[in-house]
Formats: structure tokens, C-alpha cells, sequence
């Protein structure tokens, strides 16, 4: 078994951004600072490069300059400029596709055939669709009553503005997927952003920063302040010139990063943490439900925020459904992640590790079977793991993961299954297994989640808002909606004399 990455698969071009200086990127130029800190393969441990550590001047003087590049020439650029320079930067992503996928995987330990696909590939996608909104933001008109007024020829407008200087907080799991999703809208919009990225999985983002300025993307319009603790973000976050916080992670920040926000009177989006249900009924075809609950969670490690955590099968299926998931489970090949025999990688580091199999005694503590998985493997992988016969009132059960392991109960009718189901703080997605139409418009309206997958999980169209319900979070990525809220409201009445 080979689970240490080898730097000789690297091409050239991911080499050479390794090997630069890395700081801060800020009004178009690199900003380098006093103080950086290491970056480690999870795969093996080991320093590969650094990073720039921000203070405060750093972040002021991002803000700062997102906030210039709004009166400047990204403000005075037209709606289809704004198009076409996001379709350059889309076609600069698929260009220096093999690179961004490198610099990603050994950053995150996530697989290449994820991280372009879903990285760049996708992300490519996603600004080609955003690109498009720049020239469909539109507002209303309409005639005025107002009969206190004398009689005059009275008309109402609606305008949406650019909502100014967005603040974009990324997490570590879909990196560069994940900040395209925040900056993507923000381009849409006109307005403009500073992006703080995990303090492990900078690097990619970096990258895109300088393929933003080669696409005509005018400087200022996206910084990137990179750090090693909260510091930065919350100063990102408190910062009086920052309209706007979209932020991406567990639910814990998301709660302090509302306080926050709310309290400095800030918008805010928060896509937060899941435990996303999946729920078989006995009319599910297990040819096709049993690998796809499977790589509901293991795909990507389990390191997805709507991955398909817990696993509820009708009693009449469970048997057959169990065996075949832990059939999957069992011949998924673990490796390093620049290999591309690999099926599956580390988790994104030792201490990750040693949480996510916290999670698996608590569940055989509490009576749990662990059919498959469970151990640990060199520096930070694990064994896909199912734990059977779970309970909900059981920590694995209640509590987010975020790893290759699979709780898994069965039921008797679907009350029962909807029951268990919605008994979660989280509420991010939710999937269906059934060939029965009324069940599935039953089950749609009842599931409290913000999507909700029928005889499929993790399907996440660009033209869908993507977002949370409970503790899973508020506002949405993607779609209208998150262009729409990175733009302001602003009316005004017209009287012609």
C-alpha cells in the first residue's frame, strides 16, 4: 500500500508555484509578510512549502483596496465586460487545469480525479453560468399611487447595486471549488472581494488571483489575506468596510461569525455543517442505491459537508443494503493522492484522523456494530468505515463526522423513517429511494432539509441554491440567490412636471 505521496508526479508548472514565495495577494501585487507558516502533505506530514501569516494592516489594506477597485475600473466597466473577462478566467482555469489539480491535491490530500473535476472543471462551469447573470441583473418599474401627493405623473424605480466589499471565508475540503462558488457571484454582481482560504489549502486560490489580473480582471477586485489561526478572518469579519460575509465551515464558526456579523449590523451567508440522511424504502432498486449511498459518504473521504452520513433502509432491505455497502467499503484502494490508482486518500491531517476515529469507539462504546473500517492507516488515513444497528441518540449519530464513516439503522414504514430522518440539528440535504410518486412529493414537502435528492445524493446544479436549513445554516450558494446577494436594493421615485 502506497499512501505517501511522490513529488515526481508533479508537472512543471505546479512545481514552479510551489516553489515561489508565497504572501499575500492584494491590489493585484504579492505582499509579503514578516512571519509565514508551514505547509504539510497530509499523505506523509511533511513541510512541502509556506505561507504568508496576515495581520491586521494586511487585512485593512486588502479591504482597502477592494473597496477602491469598486470606484474605479471594475466600477466603470459594463455589465457584458464583467461577462467576458469571467469567461477568460473560466478558460484560463481549464488551461492550467493539471496545475491548479496538483497544487490542490497536495495541499489537501484529496484525490486528482476530484480536484479537477470538481475543482476546475466545475468551477469552470460555475463562472461560465455566473458570468452570464452580469447582463440579466435587472430591477422594476412601476407607477405610483401616493394619493396624498398633488396629481402628477409619478413613476417608481428599482435598482440593484453592487452590495460593495464581500468578505469571503473558504474552508479546506472543496478549496478553490468552494472560493469560486463566493467569488463567482461577486464578479456577477460588480462587486468585489477579499477571500481569507483555509490556512492549510492557500495556494490554489493564490494561483487564481494572478489568472484573475491575466484575464482583465482589473486589481483590487480580488485579495487574498491568508493566516494560520482566526485572527484574520475575524478581522475580516469585524471590518466596517465589508458589506457582505458569505463564510463556508462547521457550525460551530458559523455560529460565532453570525454573532459577529450581526452585531456590525453585516449581511451574511453561512453554509454550515450536515448529517444528510439517506433513506431507502423497499421499492428502491439496491442495484443502483447500494454504490451510490456508498459514495454518498466515502467520495472525496467523507470530507463533504452534504455527504450521505446516515444511512436508513426499510427492514425488508437492510440486510442485503448493509452487505453490499460494506462490499464497496472493503475493496476501495487507499493511496496517496497524486496517484491516480488511488480510490481513496488521507484525511486532511493526523489530527483529523485521530478525530474522525473518536467518533467510531464513542459509536462501539454505545453499541454500535462496526461492520467494516475503523483503522487507521500511516499518517492520515482511515479505513472506510459503517457502523450498523446505530441508534439516534448515539454521538456518531447526532454529531458531524466529516470522514468515511457511515451510520446505518433500519424501519419499519415511513413515518418512522421520516422520523429519524428530521431527528438532526442539521438540515443541509437530505435523499430518497423510492419508485413510489406520491411518497416522493410527501417525503419533498416533509424532509426538513435545503435540498433534497430523489434516487440520487449530491447532485448540485449551478441554476440551484445551495443551502442550509436548522443549524445547517442560512442564505445560499449558487443560483439567483447568490448573485442576488451580493447586490443592495435601492429605489426611487421620479416625479415628471
Amino acid at each position: 500500500m502506497n499512501l505517501e505521496n511522490d513529488l515526481s508526479r508533479l508537472g512543471e508548472a505546479a512545481r514552479g508555484h510551489l516553489d515561489r514565495a508565497h504572501g499575500l495577494w492584494i491590489g493585484g501585487r504579492i505582499v509579503m509578510t514578516p512571519a509565514s507558516y508551514a505547509l504539510t502533505d497530509p499523505s506523509s506530514g511533511r513541510v512541502f512549502a509556506r505561507a504568508g501569516e496576515a495581520g491586521g494592516a494586511d487585512v485593512d489594506a486588502a479591504v482597502d483596496a477592494a473597496r477602491r477597485a469598486l470606484g474605479g475600473d471594475w466600477g466603470r466597466m459594463r455589465p457584458h465586460e464583467r461577462e467576458e473577462a469571467m469567461l477568460r478566467l473560466a478558460a484560463l482555469m481549464e488551461d492550467h487545469g493539471e496545475e491548479l489539480s496538483q497544487v490542490e491535491t497536495l495541499c489537501s490530500g484529496r484525490l486528482l480525479g476530484n480536484t479537477l473535476g470538481v475543482d476546475v472543471q466545475y468551477s469552470a462551469h460555475v463562472l461560465r453560468y455566473m458570468a452570464g447573470w452580469a447582463t440579466k441583473i435587472g430591477g422594476e418599474t412601476r407607477r405610483i399611487s401616493a394619493p396624498y401627493v398633488p396629481k402628477a405623473d409619478l413613476v417608481g424605480l428599482t435598482f440593484r447595486e453592487p452590495v460593495g466589499v464581500v468578505a469571503g471565508i473558504v474552508p479546506w475540503n472543496v478549496a478553490l471549488g468552494i472560493a469560486i462558488w463566493k467569488i463567482a457571484p461577486v464578479l456577477a454582481a460588480g462587486a468585489t472581494i477579499v477571500l481569507k482560504p483555509a490556512a492549510s489549502t492557500p495556494l490554489s486560490v493564490l494561483r487564481l488571483a494572478r489568472l484573475a489580473q491575466e484575464a482583465g480582471i482589473p486589481d483590487g477586485v480580488i485579495n487574498i489575506v491568508t493566516g494560520s489561526g482566526p485572527e484574520v478572518g475575524r478581522a475580516l469579519i469585524r471590518h466596517p468596510d465589508v458589506a457582505l460575509v458569505t463564510f463556508t465551515g462547521s457550525t460551530a464558526v458559523g455560529r460565532q461569525v453570525a454573532v459577529e456579523a450581526a452585531g456590525a449590523l453585516k449581511r451574511h451567508s453561512l453554509e454550515l455543517g450536515g448529517k444528510s440522511p439517506v433513506i431507502l424504502f423497499e421499492d428502491a432498486d439496491p442495484a443502483e442505491a447500494i454504490p451510490q449511498a456508498a459514495w454518498a459518504i466515502f467520495a472525496n473521504h467523507g470530507q463533504n459537508c452534504c455527504a450521505g452520513s446516515r444511512l436508513y433502509v426499510h427492514e425488508s432491505l437492510y440486510d442485503r443494503v448493509i452487505e453490499g455497502v460494506v462490499a464497496i467499503a472493503e475493496t476501495i484502494t487507499l493511496g496517496a493522492p497524486l496517484d491516480p490508482a488511488s480510490q481513496m486518500g488521507p484525511l486532511f491531517s493526523r489530527g483529523h484522523r485521530d478525530r474522525v476515529l473518536s467518533y467510531v469507539e464513542a459509536g462501539r462504546g454505545e453499541g454500535a456494530r462496526v461492520a467494516t473500517g475503523g483503522r487507521a492507516f500511516g499518517e492520515a488515513f482511515i479505513a472506510p468505515t459503517v457502523l450498523a444497528e446505530a441508534r439516534a441518540d448515539m454521538r456518531p449519530v447526532r454529531e458531524e463526522i466529516f470522514g468515511p464513516v457511515l451510520v446505518a439503522a433500519p424501519f419499519r414504514d415511513e413515518a418512522e423513517a421520516l422520523a429519524l430522518a428530521n431527528d438532526s440539528e442539521f438540515g443541509l440535504g437530505a435523499s430518497v429511494w423510492t419508485n413510489d410518486l406520491a411518497r416522493v412529493h410527501r417525503m419533498t414537502r416533509a424532509l426538513e432539509a435545503g435540498t433534497v435528492w430523489i434516487n440520487c445524493h449530491n447532485v448540485l446544479d449551478v441554476a440551484l441554491p445551495f443551502g442550509g436549513w436548522k443549524s445547517s445554516g442560512v442564505g445560499a450558494d449558487l443560483g439567483e440567490a447568490a448573485v442576488l446577494a451580493c447586490t443592495r436594493l435601492k429605489a426611487s421615485v421620479q416625479r415628471y412636471v
